[in-house]
């Protein structure tokens, strides 16, 4: 008898269905009991919110940017800057870098000023003056070795702004021109207005500044070979190019703050003996 019962209630005849509706309307199924963790787990799938990387309020544009960018190396930098090295002879390569790291010199000096450091902007001065001299317009670094040993420093307008408490400001990762933040392109900006009219001269000509950028861009990359095949290497490419180069930035403000002292000739001649 129960049997027959069940079995009416659960077969529907095709013919009948307002029958059917009145026969299984009444039917409650109560839900399971769902443990309170579950519950809250099942909320957070559901709500999720995804929480960009702080100092990067732009990840997902940077990313694509970064995407695209590699793209490109992998089509034209990264073989032209190969085919460069292969090319053009070391000796010849190393003197067109010092050459271009010389005439950069007078704006490091003036932005050593700006920090109230007059000590290093003379030095730099003076390296300027004889590696411009004595290193045959700079393509020798004459100025590293004894008796001078006046190591070459980077300065630029954007640690000046780190030195005096300017925060960095988001992250972006510009097509082509790679990664960077808001005081770096201020401080770019500066660097790059400042520099032809403390050299002046031919150096303000669209020939010199179009090749110069060209040779540039393929010796620094040709010598980022190394860590941007790590950078490829990664789990997290993109993430990990972004926190190299911010460590960097902040590498180069903290030196400011605290710079150790060079290492002086007599020292040099003391370890090597």
């Amino acid at each position: 008898m129960l049997g027959t019962a069940i079995g009416a209630m659960v077969f529907v005849p095709p013919v009948a269905p307002a029958l059917a509706a009145a026969v299984t309307t009444p039917v409650i199924v109560a839900p399971a009991p769902v443990d309170a963790a579950e519950e809250q787990e099942h909320e957070i799938v559901v709500s999720g919110r995804h929480h960009g990387t702080p100092g990067d309020p732009l990840e997902k544009v940077n990313a694509l940017s970064f995407s695209l960018t590699q793209h490109l190396d992998d089509a034209v930098t990264g073989p032209a800057s190969r085919s460069y090295a292969k090319v053009v002879p070391k000796p010849i390569r190393s003197g067109l870098r010092n050459f271009f790291t010389n005439l950069r010199e007078p704006v490091v000096a003036v932005n050593y000023l700006l920090q109230l450091k007059p000590g290093k902007a003379v030095e730099t001065v003076g390296r300027f003056a004889i590696n411009t001299t004595l290193g045959i317009a700079g393509t020798v670094d004459v100025a590293k070795r004894c008796p001078f040993n006046l190591p070459l420093r980077q300065n630029r307008f954007s640690d000046t702004l780190g030195f005096y408490g300017v925060k960095p400001g988001p992250f972006l990762y510009v097509p082509v021109a790679g990664p960077t933040t808001v005081r770096d392109v201020v401080g770019g900006m500066v660097d790059f207005f400042a520099s032809p009219f403390v050299l002046g001269g031919p150096f303000r000509s669209r020939p010199y500044v179009i090749g110069s950028a060209v040779v540039r861009i393929l010796d620094r990359r040709d010598q980022k070979e190394e860590i941007l095949q790590t950078v490829r290497d990664s789990e997290d490419p993109y993430a990990v190019r972004r926190d190299l180069y911010l460590q960097r930035q902040r590498a180069r403000v903290e030196a400011l703050r605290d710079a150790p002292p060079p290492h002086s000739c007599r020292r040099k001649a003391m370890a090597a003996g």
